[in-house]
């Protein structure tokens, strides 16, 4: 798979054993058609009729980042994905308005670039949710603060930002002085999958050209009025680095409304807390009004900030929520799917 590898960022835990030939990445998804990577180049894809039929949610479709099997390569129509190889790692969010829909961003993903503008107000609290997303993912995050030549001073970022999410590592960056640029390259392996984060007009695509070395990501114009960039990435897209590995670009997002498979997933984002709760007295501590709670006696002492404390509780009260969804919502498929059976062997006449 050294091929694989240098060109697609393919990683071993994937064990595929099939044809090379037959093996794509999923570089682009809109609306049920997919562009796909291959060896030879890019092709035209959907999917096989059987995976309609047999899906249970958004997860059972395609996403970019996947890899994928395919039916047949030779043919000069849309190529047939018959196949989605075991996902490593994904990184989703619960659509916004819509309780129980998933949205995934990126699959396969090994690291995830936060990106912030260091030209704006730290907010603590968008970083922890940001951290919570990448941790629950799989994947491992980095914070990255872009237009650092437009901050009075970024290292106040950067300190503020480490002392929030203990020992991540924080990047400052510059399109106009490539500040950082090298410290970005030397994380990026050959067998990366990266994904850029952030809100609109933080300079995610400037970032992206930056590493690709070549202006493929359209940029916007920052406005005059509060002068931050102009969303310009409307999809996401997988693109190939030059020296090896994928980054994979999205559209800035307002909202982020945590997914998550259970809401024990905090212990990333929230360490200094997690280690705290071991010197409890009471292993099932509420951190109420139990006698020898550590968290207590911590936020009592002031060495747990009450804003951090309430934004864990505010989180792992979501992640929970959304687990319970999540639930709800996979109960109610496999109950329809089995409806469905049963109606067809109904009409069979033996």
């Amino acid at each position: 798979m050294n091929l694989l590898q240098k060109r697609l960022a393919y990683k071993d835990e994937l064990n595929y054993t099939g044809e090379e030939k037959l093996l794509a990445r999923v570089i682009t998804e809109q609306k049920g058609r997919y562009t796909v990577e291959t060896l030879t180049g890019t092709a035209s894809a959907v999917v096989k009729g059987k995976m309609h039929h047999d899906a249970k949610s958004r997860m059972d479709f395609p996403a970019v980042g996947d890899w994928v099997v395919l039916r047949d390569v030779t043919t000069t129509d849309d190529v047939i994905i018959d196949e989605i190889l075991p996902r490593y790692s994904s990184i989703s969010r619960q659509v916004a308005g819509l309780q129980t829909d998933i949205q995934i961003i990126a699959t396969n993903v090994t690291k995830v670039l936060i990106v912030m503008s260091a030209e704006e107000p730290l907010n603590p609290r968008k970083i922890e949710r940001y951290l919570t997303a990448v941790w629950e993912s799989g994947a491992t995050p980095f914070l990255v603060f872009s237009k650092a030549d437009l901050a009075d001073d970024p290292n106040n970022h950067k300190q503020e930002a480490e002392s929030i999410s203990l020992g991540v590592p924080v990047i400052i960056w510059s399109s106009a002085t490539e500040l950082g640029k090298e410290d970005l390259q030397r994380l990026i392996q050959p067998d990366d999958t990266v994904v850029l984060m952030g809100s609109s007009g933080v300079g995610k695509s400037t970032l992206i050209n930056a590493l690709l070395n070549e202006e493929i990501q359209k940029t916007g114009s920052v406005r005059d009025d509060d002068k931050r960039g102009r969303h310009t990435t409307t999809h996401r897209e997988l693109l190939l680095l030059p020296e090896g590995g994928v980054i994979i670009d999205t559209p800035g997002m307002r909202e982020w409304q945590l997914w998550a498979e259970d809401a024990d997933s905090l212990a990333g984002s929230f360490a200094d807390i997690s280690a705290l709760t071991d010197h409890c007295r009471f292993a099932d501590c509420s951190h109420k009004s139990e006698p020898g709670c550590a968290i207590k006696e911590a936020r009592s002492t002031g060495e747990l900030d009450e804003s951090r404390w309430q934004s864990y509780v505010k989180l792992q009260r979501e992640l929970a929520y959304a687990a319970r969804k999540q639930n709800a919502r996979l109960a109610s498929a496999e109950k329809k799917k089995w409806k469905q059976m049963t109606q067809v062997h109904k009409k069979i006449k033996y």
